[in-house]
């Protein structure tokens, strides 16, 4: 994946995101568990991720949230 498709990805994410400030951060958080949730798992199905890529990408998001 080239960087710059990566940027403008998360950029976009970020303007979509603004659309979404009348929501509580909770019912967001829970939303977009839902999302990557079924992301993941079309994924896995389509054997574009591995269960075990997929267990470390799960492992640094934890040590991300939790990182201080």
């Amino acid at each position: 994946m080239a960087d710059g498709t990566l940027e403008e990805c998360i950029d976009r994410l970020d303007e979509f995101a603004q659309t979404l400030n009348g929501f509580p951060e909770p019912v967001l958080a829970l939303a977009m568990r839902v999302h990557l949730t079924a992301l993941l798992r079309a994924l896995l199905e389509s054997q574009t991720l591995t269960a075990a890529q997929a267990q470390d990408y799960l492992s640094e998001l934890s040590r991300d949230v939790f990182a201080r």
